[in-house]
């Protein structure tokens, strides 16, 4: 029974990219037609019009973000090295906490990022540590209530590079931590809606493992949780340090989508941007 959950999964995982490339065109286009609806200069002038659009762009995000989920699916059997490149990890994700602190606001949350460290410069996929925090961040955001706390620190440990995210939530049970990364096999596991397919932290668990390392959890029901990655600090010819600011294409929002499950609906009107 259990071989054949597993060969069911691969064969979903398999369709999944597939799917994804033509929803995501529907997307894209139900997307321009709203933001012809609702642009953002009569958004600005119409508090009323706003809250609807922001719904409606909070409805969009999620919507991609279990799309992204549909082609990410297909990397949890594949074994391509990743794009490494020297990188600074300490400014990159400071730079993620601080534009989620303000949303973390929002929440009611507070969110802070603990590092003793000027920089710490390693060879690493940008955005495969972005993907694995904005993941523990969703995560940690949603079971987190308010006036609770995330924190997020990055260490070294001689030659290895720790990244860990706590949260004060509600944490998890012993049979919950048991099947963490594998528990889209699991119905009766699932999170509350919007739950996504379930493979955000297996996929959290590949990236670590493509940059050699592993992902670990620990949980106290009505305590909190802690994900650390433990990953080797190493170096590579490819530099990726700049200082021109990365300019992402594609006309949304990477943090919002990648918390889109999380976040209120405020999070996504005009003055929140």
């Amino acid at each position: 029974m259990e071989n054949y959950e597993r060969e069911e999964a691969e064969l979903l995982a398999s369709l999944f990219p597939s799917i994804a490339v033509q929803l995501r065109g529907m997307l894209s286009g139900l997307y321009l037609a709203a933001t012809a609806l609702a642009p953002a200069e009569a958004r600005e002038k119409d508090a009323e019009l706003d809250r609807k659009a922001a719904q409606l762009d909070q409805n969009y995000y999620q919507m991609l973000r279990l799309v992204n989920g549909l082609t990410a699916a297909a990397r949890l059997d594949a074994r391509t090295p990743l794009p490494r490149q020297e990188c600074d990890l300490a400014g990159l994700i400071q730079e993620i906490c601080d534009e989620a602190e303000q949303l973390a606001r929002l929440l009611n949350l507070t969110l802070k990022f603990e590092c003793a460290l000027p920089q710490l410069i390693c060879a690493v996929d940008p955005e495969s540590i972005r993907q694995l925090l904005f993941q523990l961040l969703s995560n940690a955001f949603k079971f987190t209530p308010p006036g609770g706390s995330v924190t997020v620190s990055l260490r070294r440990q001689d030659e290895q590079a720790l990244l860990e995210v706590a949260d004060t939530g509600c944490g998890m049970d012993d049979l919950q931590l048991k099947v963490l990364f594998d528990r889209y096999t699991h119905k009766e596991l699932r999170d509350p809606p919007p739950h996504g397919l379930g493979l955000g932290l297996p996929l959290c668990l590949r990236i670590a493992e493509d940059h050699g390392g592993r992902l670990m959890a620990e949980s106290k029901i009505g305590i909190g949780s802690r994900f650390t990655m433990l990953f080797p600090i190493q170096h590579a010819k490819r530099s990726g340090l700049s200082d021109t600011k990365f300019d992402y294409t594609g006309g949304f929002n990477r943090m919002l989508l990648g918390l889109a499950d999380a976040l209120p609906v405020q999070a996504f009107a005009i003055r929140n941007r």
